[in-house]
């Protein structure tokens, strides 16, 4: 008798864990901090981007986003991609498929993940992240499988190859003399198209990837453990991660926000240490901030379950649909954001393509950093909001609904 394969479900929006959803929604808020200012047109920046003669308000913005910002938000990113990698493995064998079978799997959806980079990379963004994720799905598919001591000393490693892979990064900046080279800037389409793709295509396997490795191994070992599905059950490790993850990364990247406030004109190689520096101890702070929106979660856990423990929300809480209202609009609205990442992050290069660009609003020519932060976080609002209509009217994001027929195929 030929069995057919295990069914392949979607997990259903109001029983998805909320911490996740939560932790993505509110990266992204992130995300478009970090990549609004490359869209600018100043002649000469620091490390991360910002301009180099900026007002004082220009600085202050710089200084707290090279702070909390840059170089946190991509670790947090990675540590998620690998849960959710690693989440998605778990459930293909536990409906019944062995491990070539999940393998199988992983390995079409991040190959499906890397066209997505290469088509947003040639059409939008230079800095486009989906391609490195896909890569590393595709490469580095046996973390999957992998012990835990495997996976915590493949991070150790590939932290040091980071910190060397930055300080590079680093000294070429320093002789180029930080000029302004990004490809936003170029107001011919396909000039300005084939540029992105060689600036992705030297940046992806080399820097993005080295960037997301550690922080990707650290997110499967937490998948195992089911931190961030069950963050009731490891209250103990979120709180030390928050509290040491959060400060590791404010303390390492302090230097380099002198530096790049310029309130301290460091040498050329002490400029590059903090630099590396600050990107190594973003992986902690990414980890930290992670840890931070666990444990939000958890206590909206306990509020669920004394909503619950009254008799009017008892029937209710055991339709799967309780718990979700039992959340305020905020929360909804960001974990709707979060199930529905991969469009709104998409939406985020739309929008800034199309406000910034030579080829249409051109409004990187003339806006500050300042500016340019305030219209990220508007950005990022609005796709907060479409994202929160649409799970108000039971619908998927359009990216993943994409990708996900793409892995699976019509059945």
């Amino acid at each position: 008798m030929t069995l057919s394969p295990p069914a392949i479900m979607s997990t259903p929006l109001t029983r998805r864990s909320l911490a996740p959803d939560l932790a993505r929604g509110l990266m992204l808020l992130l995300i478009a901090l970090a990549h609004a200012h490359m869209f600018l047109a100043h002649e000469y920046t620091g490390f991360r981007g910002y301009a180099v003669d900026g007002a004082a308000l220009d600085r202050v913005v710089a200084g707290l986003q090279v702070l909390l910002v840059d170089g946190r938000a991509l670790p947090m990113f990675a540590a998620l991609f690998g849960y959710g990698l690693a989440r998605l493995a778990d459930r293909r064998m536990e409906s019944g498929a062995d491990w070539p079978t999940a393998r199988r799997l992983v390995r079409r959806r991040s190959a499906w993940l890397l066209a997505f980079g290469f088509a947003h990379a040639l059409l939008l963004f230079f800095g486009d992240i989906l391609a490195a994720y896909g890569l590393i799905g595709l490469v580095f598919t046996g973390l999957l499988a992998a012990r835990d001591r495997t996976l915590i000393k493949t991070a150790a490693l590939l932290a040091v190859l980071h910190i060397a892979v930055l300080a590079a990064v680093g000294f070429s900046a320093e002789a180029a003399g930080h000029v302004n080279s990004y490809p936003t800037l170029i107001a011919d389409p396909l000039e300005a198209a084939a540029m992105r793709l060689t600036v992705w295509s030297a940046l992806t396997p080399t820097v993005y990837v080295v960037d997301v490795l550690p922080a990707f191994a650290i997110g499967i070992w937490a998948a195992r453990r089911r931190v961030l599905d069950e963050p009731g059950r490891h209250l103990a490790l979120l709180r030390r991660t928050a509290w040491w993850g959060i400060g590791i990364g404010v303390s390492g990247g302090l230097p380099l926000m002198l530096a790049e406030t310029q309130l301290w004109a460091p040498e050329a190689p002490v400029a590059v240490s903090v630099y590396a520096l600050h990107s190594v101890t973003g992986i902690a702070a990414g980890f930290g901030f992670a840890a931070l929106i666990g444990l939000v979660a958890a206590r909206r856990a306990e509020h669920r379950a004394d909503s619950a423990a009254h008799p009017a929300g008892e029937a209710a809480q055991r339709s799967g649909v309780a718990a979700h209202r039992a959340d305020g609009p905020i929360t909804r609205a960001l974990a709707a954001c979060g199930q529905r990442s991969l469009t709104c992050y998409l939406l985020q290069s739309v929008a800034f393509t199309a406000i910034f660009t030579p080829m249409f609003g051109n409004l990187g020519a003339r806006l500050s950093d300042a500016a340019a932060s305030g219209i990220a976080v508007l950005v990022w609002a609005a796709t907060v909001a479409l994202a929160a209509a649409m799970a108000r009217a039971g619908a998927r994001g359009p990216a993943e609904v994409l990708l996900r027929r793409l892995t699976y195929g019509r059945r």
